[in-house]
């Protein structure tokens, strides 16, 4: 079974609530048909409110998904912060990092859908307002592989490029992969895949770091594609 959606705050004055409802559904809009085929009576339709009544809360579709990205990357990059302040060996922050990665898409899947959209469609002004939100994210995990190579920790890897194989993999496996696959019982979301996902993800962390290797989560049951054909068959 997928992992369910997060639900709209019930508290705070009716305005926040609806504004974080609006946003709800504006993420599930843009993540379903991509930011140029998205349109504001949709989300209007979803909320249950006019289209009139959006101009009280965003002006624009540009401003609506200027603020769904604001709300995705701020959500990350506070995981990502609470991750990397913990008292313990820089290499176990960087895996509690990829594990509130995996973690994030699994309660957000949208999140996988909109990366993708924007990678694949996105005009190069909106990439640019994406990568703007996501700067902050990104610097802080490659400062953190970068004090880790300066204390000779890690191996001197590109950050960057250590950051998107995590990520694209992710990405790939929740957007592209229930597409290509569809006529497959394969669920990416499925606590087993994920615990799949996160433990081949460490696996790669530590090759790419030259970290050394923990035990996997033992109680996983390998998830392959393999598998999912012979329970077809």
């Amino acid at each position: 079974m997928s992992a369910q959606r997060r639900v709209p705050h019930e508290s705070g004055p009716k305005g926040e609530r609806t504004r974080t409802t609006i946003l709800e559904a504006a993420e599930q809009v843009f993540a379903e048909k991509g930011y140029a085929a998205s349109r504001l009576e949709e989300v209007a339709a979803r909320v249950g409110i006019k289209r009139a009544s959006m101009v009280y809360y965003f002006q624009d579709k540009r401003e609506l998904y200027d603020a769904v990205l604001s709300d995705i990357f701020g959500e990350l990059l506070d995981r990502y912060e609470t991750a990397l302040a913990a008292r313990t060996p820089l290499p176990e922050r960087i895996e509690a990092v990829i594990d509130a990665w995996v973690g994030y898409v699994a309660e957000r899947p949208s999140v996988a859908r909109l990366m993708l959209w924007e990678a694949a469609n996105g005009s190069q002004k909106r990439v640019a307002i994406a990568a703007a939100h996501g700067t902050a994210v990104i610097a802080t995990l490659e400062n953190a592989i970068g004090q880790g190579q300066r204390e000779g920790i890690f191996h001197p890897i590109d950050p960057i490029h250590f950051i998107f194989t995590i990520v694209g993999a992710t990405v790939f496996l929740v957007a592209a992969t229930p597409r290509i696959v569809a006529d497959l019982p394969f669920d990416p979301l499925s606590p087993e895949q994920l615990q799949a996902h996160r433990n081949e993800l460490l696996g790669i962390s530590r090759r790419l770091l030259g970290t050394s290797p923990a035990p996997f989560d033992s109680d996983a049951p390998a998830a392959t594609l393999a598998h999912g054909t012979a329970a077809r068959a």
